[in-house]
């Protein structure tokens, strides 16, 4: 694999860890099961896509694709989010389709079958040598950080499972986050290098993976000093037992709004990242498929864990690299049926998951929502 497919992996890698990380602060912390996850994605990159195409600034669009991605998850909760789970994720199913239906056949408004193509690019330039030598020490700091992030993560995880096998006089120490940690470590290395090699050899893409990872790094904090605030705290009492926040005087339906909208927003700017990585978008680009996608992220990093969906969607991506070359090599399946092959593969670890690990590889046991 050269460089660049490396670099191309990366940059679906943060894109889809953005997209699961909206997600996961919708599930993860607010306990809202969300079906329809790509409808945000949908509207992110049709309205960045559309509005650079009048004109609109770059980051203006994508912010407005980010708002109107919020005003489409506070549509769905304000009808939504008083009744039962379930009609919610029945709900978010109908609008994801009917926002994917919109875009294939208004096309007036955008284009539909034939797709929107030819608009602006974030970092569609050709860089001097200094521009680069600061693109290299931007992706240098981000690698530092991604590395301290895993390992501060892995640090809590071996504690906090130290203490409880400490309580229950079976002390255990969790080898396998160390692995994962590892493995890890050894991903984030070689897309670091292969990255710098881009840069040397500047291309839009290796721009668009420095973009993404910054726009990731500030989300990923951002989202992390949420989890530790006072809001971060209420959101996790309303996924446990909704019943006691209400109690003690919090308005449970609009943290959820707030949980729903913020996640939302989160998704639709992954949405143009997605529009500036595939560079012309149709509607068959925002299948379910995309949906199933993100829930395979959460549920291997671990529901309730910002790094745990990170480390799922840099795993996830590393299976997709995988089995795209190593499957064909072994004969075992017909080229129309390795499709197919790679999704069962990835159900079969996942079940496997669910029975060793059945918080994620980063997820708190105690904070498991799919039992409740």
């Amino acid at each position: 694999m050269d460089s660049g497919y490396i670099v191309f992996l990366a940059t679906s890698a943060g894109i889809y860890g953005l997209f699961a990380l909206g997600l996961n602060l919708q599930w993860g912390f607010a306990g809202l099961i969300n079906f329809g996850h790509v409808a945000f994605v949908t509207i992110g990159a049709y309205t960045t896509a559309l509005l650079t195409l009048q004109g609109v600034p770059l980051i203006i669009a994508s912010v407005i694709g980010a708002g109107l991605a919020a005003l489409l998850g506070l549509g769905i909760g304000m009808s939504t989010l008083r009744l039962r789970e379930d009609y919610l994720a029945i709900v978010t199913i109908g609008v994801s389709e009917l926002v994917r239906l919109v875009a294939l056949n208004e096309e007036w408004l955008t284009k539909g079958a034939f797709g929107v193509n030819r608009y602006p690019l974030p970092l569609d330039i050709q860089p001097n040598f200094i521009s680069k030598q600061l693109l290299i020490a931007i992706l240098t700091l981000l690698a530092i950080f991604a590395e301290w992030m895993l390992w501060q993560n892995v640090k809590r995880q071996w504690g906090e499972s130290q203490s409880i096998a400490d309580k229950s006089y079976k002390p255990t120490k969790p080898i396998s986050l160390v692995i994962w940690g590892v493995i890890t470590t050894a991903l984030i290395l070689v897309v670091y290098v292969n990255g710098v090699i881009s840069l040397s050899n500047y291309t839009f893409k290796a721009g668009l993976m420095v973009l993404v990872s910054i726009v990731l790094a500030i989300a990923y904090a951002a989202l992390e000093f949420l989890e530790r605030s006072p809001w971060g705290r209420i959101l996790k009492a309303i996924r446990e037992d909704e019943e006691i926040p209400r109690a003690l005087g919090k308005n449970v339906f609009w943290y959820k709004l707030q949980a729903f909208m913020l996640g939302g927003a989160i998704a639709g700017i992954a949405g143009s990242f997605f529009a500036w990585q595939l560079t012309t978008i149709y509607p068959t680009n925002f299948e379910p498929l995309l949906t199933f996608n993100a829930w395979i992220i959460v549920v291997l990093g671990g529901a309730g864990s910002n790094a745990g969906t990170l480390l799922g969607a840099i795993i996830f991506w590393a299976y997709d690299s995988l089995t795209r070359f190593v499957l064909p090599q072994l004969g075992i399946a017909s080229d129309s049926q390795l499709g197919a092959l790679r999704v069962m593969i990835i159900g079969l670890i996942l079940m496997v998951l669910m029975i060793w690990r059945p918080q994620g590889i980063l997820g708190k046991k105690e904070e498991l929502t799919l039992g409740r």
